[in-house]
């Protein structure tokens, strides 16, 4: 009779001002996995936060853009990539130049770095679409003036998805990469991993497993809230006004085959409101609603308990 297998091993840490966490099957490559997790976050970091002042997103951001574009890193070009495929993906729901309008709300530094109330704003007339006037080709972007790209709907979603892609292929481990509630898995095997589903502590909690391969991802517009002008925001603006969307729902999780393509849908579903069950469904999205009252809407085959997605 064989040894039993070795339990799982994980490492909880923190990054852009998220708690984040890494599990692998096999403890003897825990700090190999996690030195893969700080490379991928670092080099994420340098490329694509609007936070850090030297990064690459953040120079191209504060100009100036020559006419014939700006060439991009081939890690930041994917990053771009990724957040106008979400943005055409879900009609704009998820639109990648709204850095502008989180800087005039006051979301303009790391969420930890946020005053106790920021300034006044006041918008009269619709905001002009911004996803569909920029262009990649290859990897040069075109980005008008009046535009300032925040990948965060994506960004750290396609992190968790890489870090664990990563982690799989150079360890053999399995693997499940946690980005402040966004989660990714990855490995050679079908194991299943129980996955906790809850938002705040006081919120309906559920307990679901999810394929290696998979990503769950929950959007939530009661969480990384701050005041601007006396009101309290959040930080998921609806692309029309440029303004935190109506809070129709407390949170939004999704299952899908990967971390970002959860997002982009957990983030349109907030954006959508009432009209996003009917859109989840049509998708075929297997989803889980929290409502402000408390109860919770299902789409495709989320369980009703615990279950197995």
């Amino acid at each position: 009779m064989g040894a039993p297998a070795a339990p799982d091993a994980g490492a909880d840490f923190a990054v852009w001002g998220v708690d984040a966490r890494i599990v692998v099957s096999d403890p003897a490559v825990l700090a190999w996995a996690r030195d893969i997790a700080d490379a991928e976050l670092a080099a994420v970091t340098a490329a694509a936060s609007r936070f850090e002042p030297a990064s690459e997103l953040s120079r191209i951001n504060a100009g100036p853009r020559p006419s014939r574009g700006v060439e991009l890193s081939p890690l930041l070009a994917e990053f771009v990539a990724v957040a106008l495929a979400a943005a055409a993906d879900t009609d704009g729901d998820v639109d990648p130049t709204l850095g502008g309008d989180l800087d005039r709300l006051g979301y303009d530094r790391d969420f930890a770095a946020l005053p106790v109330d920021g300034v006044t704003l006041t918008v009269s007339r619709p905001r002009r679409p911004g996803w569909e006037r920029v262009t990649l080709d290859g990897r040069v972007l075109t980005l008008p003036d009046d535009l300032r790209l925040d990948l965060g709907a994506t960004a750290k979603a396609h992190a968790a998805d890489r870090i664990a892609r990563r982690i799989a292929e150079e360890t053999g481990a399995d693997v499940l990469v946690s980005l402040g509630g966004d989660l990714a898995t990855a490995g050679r095997t079908g194991r299943l991993w129980e996955v906790l589903v809850q938002d705040l502590p006081a919120d309906p909690a559920q307990q679901i497993a999810v394929p290696n391969g998979a990503g769950v991802a929950t959007s939530s517009t009661q969480k990384r809230r701050w005041r601007s002008d006396g009101q309290p925001r959040h930080h998921i603006l609806d692309p029309r006004w440029g303004l935190p969307v109506d809070e129709v729902w407390r949170s939004a999780t999704v299952a899908a085959t990967s971390c970002v393509r959860a997002n982009a849908l957990t983030t349109a579903s907030i954006v959508r409101g009432l009209a996003a069950p009917a859109w989840l469904r049509s998708l075929g999205a297997d989803a889980r609603l929290g409502a402000r009252d408390g109860s919770i809407v299902t789409t495709g085959r989320w369980p009703a308990d615990v279950g197995v997605l």
